[in-house]
């Protein structure tokens, strides 16, 4: 596998690893928490969860870690096929991340991913937990749908901008840091020549804003002194 085929897989798995646990506890603790233990009389989410045999998906109960790997391999499917490569694409028509700020540029990509990435899963969630006991119907699933999409929207852009992806970014610095050490040389070899190296992915673009935002402190510590 190419090395940056290879970043841009393990970027998209920590992504995915995070946020869907994020998610489940926001359905479970958050959203559904008072029907949870309404219906089964508990003063405990978990245990409300235990008490009715599981999380209900698919028409049945299941337990909590099969939920989680369930969405993780849909969330993960659809990040690495779409959500990764289509929000580097949209960024780039809105910033060029050799001229923006590298704030600028990250953020419009994780924003694209977003809007991307939580219609799609939420469209995914209304068919796995549709109540398929009360009988079928689309515009049920519709609603289902849009609601999930109002719910899930403003915690993932939220979570995704200030939290989940710096967390990301910076752990992704860490451990391909020889990586982008390489890469800076070679944009310092370029710019002796004239040249400009340009990032043609969401892994090299990373490195440069790396490079970026690393350039800007150094100069900001310059000014303060």
């Amino acid at each position: 596998m190419p090395r940056n085929q290879f970043q841009r897989m393990v970027f998209a798995f920590l992504t995915v690893l995070i946020t869907v646990h994020a998610y489940v506890f926001y359905s479970l603790y958050v959203v559904n928490r008072a029907t949870l233990m309404s219906i089964t009389g508990e003063s405990r989410v978990l245990a409300a969860i235990n008490s009715q045999g599981g999380v209900y998906m698919f028409g049945r109960m299941f337990p909590i870690w099969t939920i989680i790997l369930i969405e993780f391999c849909f969330a993960f499917a659809l990040e690495t096929i779409m959500g990764s490569p289509c929000s580097f694409k949209l960024a780039c028509k809105v910033f060029d991340p050799a001229k923006n700020h590298p704030m600028m540029f990250e953020s419009a990509i994780i924003c694209a991913t977003v809007g991307l990435m939580c219609p799609a899963m939420s469209f995914i969630a209304a068919f796995m937990y549709y109540p398929y006991y009360a009988g079928f119907n689309i515009f049920t699933l519709l609603a289902n749908w849009l609601k999930l999409v109002c719910f899930n929207f403003p915690f993932a852009f939220f979570t995704q901008l200030f939290f989940i992806q710096p967390f990301i970014r910076t752990l992704f610095k860490f451990l391909f840091r020889k990586d982008i050490q390489n890469r800076e040389t070679q944009a310092h070899i370029a710019e002796e020549k004239g040249e400009k190296l340009r990032p043609i992915n969401e892994a090299d673009a990373i490195a440069d804003i790396v490079k970026r935002v690393d350039e800007i402190s150094e100069e900001m510590k310059l000014i303060k002194k």
